[in-house]
């Protein structure tokens, strides 16, 4: 029997505390880029692996950095003079017998073709310079990855931690930045550009946001266009706010301006990086898409590892879905904490540790539903080998 351990929460729910803070860094902010062109790396990868060798080889590739470059602001003026550089490294298997598998270019195709997806005003191929250093793998963490027979043997002895269901503030955090990144926002506001931070602070019965968005100088002629594209962002996360919380709620747009003496934040590409802002993998959104201080958090970076056996990412992102169908059948269940340590060379389904701690309405003990509850964890790491499907296939975004 899998080591699954279920116990009453001896904390108070988040959403009974009095102060909450939570953080997310939008798709073009740099950290989340990083995130978001290594993920793409490790997905195309995969899916070159399976072409050549029929299975996806041991590869982690999740040590990249963005450096970010120079520019020339003004409005109606604006222009990158020097420009961002994208590195990437790690380690991956290049060849075998009858196939090679060219890595590097895989890698810079990966990442132009991510930035050109996600990005409007970034020239991909004139403005952005790309470096692979990705390496050869160890024999070892190699050795690991082809003896998984049945099921993969963990290449790490590691953790990820899980939690549902989401707060109202961290709802509103997360669901401002995809509005303000949504296509019918950049439709009505195209000059607000990609990179977009979201702080939320709850306290007293009220949620204070902070929102720096990165505004698109070219697209805006004056001091008065930049005022009345930040009242947009304000008013637009302001009606949302009012379809997710009935505390009250106020925000706060590029608190950094100096309105007066023309210092704001404007750019040529909507991002930061253009202009010495920098990215590395794992300094950005959890795998939940959520940076959350007053919840239990693992420092793991799951983008770019790969999907088959490295636990990192694996259990963080299986930790979250256990936790959120735990809550779903059990709506008594207030929150639910979902912890999972690996034991390397370990069988994946087989975790050195699993631990579930709820909390109930009302202080009830989970007593009654104790042996459900243990039975869709244990489903959950028996069926654990669709997650790499769905991890290649691109379902879960791994923060970004």
């Amino acid at each position: 029997m899998r080591n699954i351990k279920i116990s009453k929460s001896n904390y108070t729910p988040l959403a009974r505390q009095p102060v909450e803070y939570v953080e997310r860094k939008g798709k073009g902010h740099p950290d989340t880029l990083i995130d978001g062109i290594v993920e793409k790396f490790s997905v195309e990868l995969s899916k070159r692996y399976i072409e050549e060798a029929g299975e996806i080889l041991h590869h982690n590739v999740d040590k990249a950095l963005i450096v970010g470059g120079e520019s020339e602001t003004g409005f109606g003026k604006c222009r990158i003079t020097k420009p961002i550089e994208v590195i990437l490294s790690g380690r991956a298997v290049r060849s075998g017998p009858g196939f090679s598998v060219p890595v590097d270019d895989i890698a810079v195709e990966a990442a132009r073709t991510y930035l050109k997806e996600n990005t409007r005003f970034l020239d991909v191929d004139k403005e952005v310079v790309y470096t692979s250093k990705v390496m050869k793998g160890s024999s070892d963490l190699g050795g690991i990855f082809k003896r998984s027979a049945d099921v993969p043997l963990a290449n790490d002895t590691s953790f990820g931690i899980g939690f549902a269901p989401f707060s109202e503030t961290e709802k509103l955090v997360l669901e401002a930045e995809r509005l303000l990144n949504g296509a019918e926002f950049k439709k009505a506001a195209p000059e607000v550009g990609e990179d977009i931070k979201v702080m939320g602070v709850r306290d007293s019965g009220a949620i204070s946001l902070t929102i720096s968005a990165a505004m698109v100088g070219n697209l805006m002629a004056s001091m008065d266009d930049y005022a009345r594209s930040k009242e947009k962002v304000m008013e637009s996360v302001m009606k949302l706010a009012k379809g997710i919380t009935n505390l009250d709620v106020n925000a706060e747009v590029n608190t950094g301006d100096d309105e007066n003496g023309e210092d704001v934040y404007i750019t040529k590409s909507g991002l930061s990086c253009e202009a010495g802002d920098d990215g590395s993998v794992g300094r950005g959104n959890r795998v939940n898409g959520l940076i959350t201080p007053f919840r239990r958090m693992t420092l793991e970076a799951a983008a770019g590892k790969n999907p088959v056996n490295h636990v990192g990412k694996i259990y963080s992102v299986a930790a979250n879905e256990i936790a959120k169908d735990i809550v779903s059948i059990y709506p008594q269940i207030e929150e639910c904490n979902v912890y999972i340590v690996s034991q390397i060379g370990r069988k994946i389904s087989d975790p050195k540790h699993l631990n579930i701690e709820v909390a109930l309405e009302g202080g009830a003990s989970p007593d009654p539903i104790k042996n459900k509850i243990f039975d869709i964890a244990d489903s959950a790491l028996e069926n654990l080998g669709y997650l790499t499907n769905e991890l290649v296939d691109g379902k879960y975004s791994i923060g970004y």
